[in-house]
């Protein structure tokens, strides 16, 4: 196991796996071009969901291999879990979960920030018909200011979700975000490949790699 979790904030597991903070680095740098960073984000995204997945529960189901019969380790979850991307930047997560989860539902819940007030605006909401009783993963870059991933959360318990079974992965994270996060949310674990310094005045993530969904989509 490689997630640690941070002595000031008990919800929040910091993926020190090698191969994710070199891919972390690699897409920090300014030079790092789109597809760079579009691989390195599902790649981090694949190596963290096995992170956030270790915990399910196995059971055992008889099959038969090509040489003897065997009791096989088995997911005992029922229900399929669900990969929320937080739109739009939250796509390129998703796709790397769903790598790993190829069974998962998808649902997606659109949002910006008003460039002005900061405020968050809600565009766009698809989810399951069902989600009680289902693991959500939540995924999202960058955790800056915690209200679009706070909004989520009231999205998601407004359509069904149990806060027990909502998990959270960004990429980048600033104390405040997390502090705002987890004071409305203390239950919900967080998982992130990196705790970085502040934030600045316009909200950005220092230092960061700038804006996510501008770099992933090459909207510079």
């Amino acid at each position: 196991m490689y997630a640690r979790t941070h002595p000031d904030f008990k919800t929040l597991a910091i993926c020190d796996h090698p191969l994710v903070q070199d891919r972390l680095t690699r897409m920090r740098d300014k030079s790092c071009a789109k597809t760079g960073f579009s691989d390195g984000l599902r790649q981090i995204a694949r190596l963290m969901t096995c992170e956030m997945t270790a915990d399910l529960a196995v059971s055992r189901r008889r099959i038969e291999t090509p040489l003897a019969p065997m009791d096989a380790p088995c997911l005992a979850d029922p229900l399929p879990p669900v990969i929320v991307p937080i739109l739009r930047a939250g796509l390129g997560m998703a796709a790397g979960v769903e790598d790993i989860l190829p069974e998962a539902a998808i649902g997606h819940i659109g949002l910006y920030r008003e460039h002005d007030t900061l405020e968050i605006v809600e565009y766009l909401v698809r989810l399951p018909n069902t989600l009680q009783d289902r693991r959500i993963f939540m995924v999202d870059p960058m955790l800056a200011t915690g209200q679009s991933s706070a909004h989520c959360v009231e999205v998601l318990l407004a359509h069904g979700a149990q806060i027990r079974n909502i998990f959270f992965m960004c990429l980048v994270a600033a104390p405040e975000g997390v502090k705002a996060f987890t004071s409305r949310f203390p239950e919900i674990r967080i998982y992130t490949a990196a705790l970085d310094s502040h934030l600045n005045e316009k909200a950005y993530i220092v230092p960061g790699l700038g804006d996510a969904g501008d770099r992933l989509y090459d909207t510079l």
